[in-house]
């Protein structure tokens, strides 16, 4: 029975509902990176500051263990069409200020 404890499967952190997603300003003009966080702020730096991550990198994103972890669904499926949808890089994207009144 300890061997069966012992091998727990990752928590991937883009199939809980903490794992939001955030426009990240970059400074020039109207352009936003896409980023990824936690709410939980479970995710730190080592000096204690909240550690963002870029949007397409969050199929990998796994703990070990998180007691705020709150699954949205099927973990293998969901995990399969993310990684379809996700770009391959980063992207720079441009906010259309004409639609924000």
């Amino acid at each position: 029975m300890a061997e069966k404890s012992s091998k727990k499967e990752k928590i991937y952190c883009a199939n809980c509902a903490n794992c939001v997603l955030i426009k990240e300003r970059t400074g020039i003009n109207n352009q936003y990176v896409l980023r990824i966080r936690c709410q939980e702020k479970k995710w730190k730096k080592k000096l204690g500051e909240e550690k963002l991550y870029k949007y397409f990198t969050v199929a990998r994103r796994t703990m070990e263990t998180c007691e705020k972890y709150d699954a949205m669904g099927e973990l293998k499926s969901f995990l399969k069409d993310l990684r379809k949808s996700l770009p391959i890089k980063d992207e720079i994207y441009k906010e259309d200020v004409s639609t924000i009144n």
